[in-house]
């Protein structure tokens, strides 16, 4: 073999390498296996796989969070029928309910084209490739960020704001972003933001850039819906109604009050996901 018979043998064992480590167009999904899909990066790409087991949570089953309920349900319901619509940021107390009632609205209605998208914070970097990816497509896509807070500097930070604004292209219309997060501006406030702010002859405090900075991007959510910790009785209502989902008695339910009162306090939190675990519990050993 010639010297330069090997050095072309040597470029295309290199080259045959690089492709293998080297970022690959997504495969499509097979949209047809399921109503919700999870972003995970492959390869250095970002692809959506289908979620073979859905959460099968209904409306229904929620308790004591009518009104943000019916706020979510309103604008889903708009967003499905090919209305104007709004990204939602859904904040507040933890264990309320807010993931749960996005994937109940899921289950409602899906059967109208709804679909389901997972992302988590560390892909948004890649949200507006994922945006242009489901473009193109009939069904109608809600972009789900669980639990979304970050930390200053964070690439993905701009990345969802480009989206949520539209940036340069217009904002996709049947793409609509769905967040939850126990922070209602999505970034730590510190005292020390406060000393960039100045004062007028008038004695008015004008906030300065930091802190409009930290409010900038929860504002470009158009709805916002809030939940607030629950009272005992409302958490022994919702206690009950799971005690009921698991086919105990009134009678037993009844029994339970104080059971599920010592359970709350133990966790020092009285939320609809105590009131489910302590049902559980409870259930697993009346069986």
């Amino acid at each position: 073999m010639s010297n330069v018979e090997s050095l072309i043998a040597r470029a295309e064992q290199l080259l045959g390498r690089l492709e293998a480590v080297l970022p690959h167009a997504p495969e499509p999904p097979d949209w047809a296996a399921s109503v919700a899909f999870r972003a995970r990066r492959r390869h250095g790409a970002l692809c959506l796989e289908p979620v073979r087991v859905v959460s099968r949570i209904r409306l229904a089953e929620l308790r004591e969070v009518d009104q943000q309920k019916e706020r979510l349900l309103r604008n889903t319901a708009q967003f499905v029928a090919g209305k104007p619509a709004n990204n939602v940021l859904l904040t507040g107390a933890k264990g309320t309910g807010k993931s749960s009632l996005i994937k109940a609205v899921l289950n409602e209605f899906s059967g109208q084209g709804l679909r389901l998208i997972e992302v988590d914070k560390a892909d948004l970097v890649d949200l507006p490739d994922l945006v242009e990816q489901v473009a193109a497509r009939p069904e109608r896509f809600v972009i789900f960020c669980d639990d979304l807070s970050f930390d200053e500097g964070e690439a993905s930070y701009k990345a969802l704001k480009s989206v949520l604004d539209g940036s340069v292209n217009a904002a996709s219309e049947n793409v609509l972003i769905y967040a939850t997060s126990n922070r209602r501006h999505l970034l730590p406030e510190r005292m020390s933001d406060n000393l960039s702010g100045t004062h007028a002859e008038t004695g008015e405090i004008h906030p300065g850039e930091a802190v409009e900075e930290k409010i900038s991007l929860s504002e470009r959510f158009g709805l916002w819906i809030s939940f607030y910790p629950f009272s005992q009785n409302e958490y022994l209502a919702i206690v009950a109604q799971w005690l009921r989902h698991f086919g105990l008695s009134d009678a037993a339910i009844e029994a339970s009050r104080q059971e599920a009162l010592v359970w709350a306090l133990e966790r020092g939190s009285r939320s609809g996901r105590v009131a489910w675990q302590f049902a559980r519990d409870k259930a697993g050993r009346d069986e």
